[in-house]
């Protein structure tokens, strides 16, 4: 009966040294899943932008198509979208083809130099 006593009290919880490891285990996880979620954020906004400078040079090349002459040259053109500012920069060009002209257009961020979106596009030549 004493033994029965002794046992009982020696598994009654876990000691110290566990109880440090498993906190050890639990904040080195909760470390990786913090950077893992901070990565995911930061590429989640990346992805955002690089949709929305789609969106807008599809736009613009859609608005090209759509006008009665285009001329060829260089455009700096401002648009918002989702509360944010951007930058669309519009290059037309005479294509191989006389009857195409080549649009170039780059998207970016108002606050920022690096370009989201580039898209190349043609529109019908109007001189025909």
């Amino acid at each position: 009966m004493i033994n029965a006593r002794r046992q009982a009290a020696a598994c009654q919880g876990f000691t110290l040294l566990e109880v440090m490891i498993a906190l050890a285990i639990f904040a080195t996880l909760a470390a990786a899943v913090l950077s893992a979620s901070q990565y995911v954020l930061k590429q989640s906004a990346g992805l955002e932008d690089r949709l929305f400078g789609a969106w807008l040079a599809d736009n613009q090349l859609s608005e090209l198509r759509l006008q009665a002459a285009t001329p060829p040259g260089q455009q700096r053109l401002s648009r918002r979208l989702d509360r944010r500012d951007w930058v669309l920069q519009q290059r037309v060009a005479p294509a191989a083809d006389g009857r195409l002209l080549q649009v170039e257009i780059q998207v970016s961020r108002v606050d920022s130099a690096s370009v989201v979106h580039r898209t190349t596009g043609w529109i019908r030549s109007r001189d025909e």
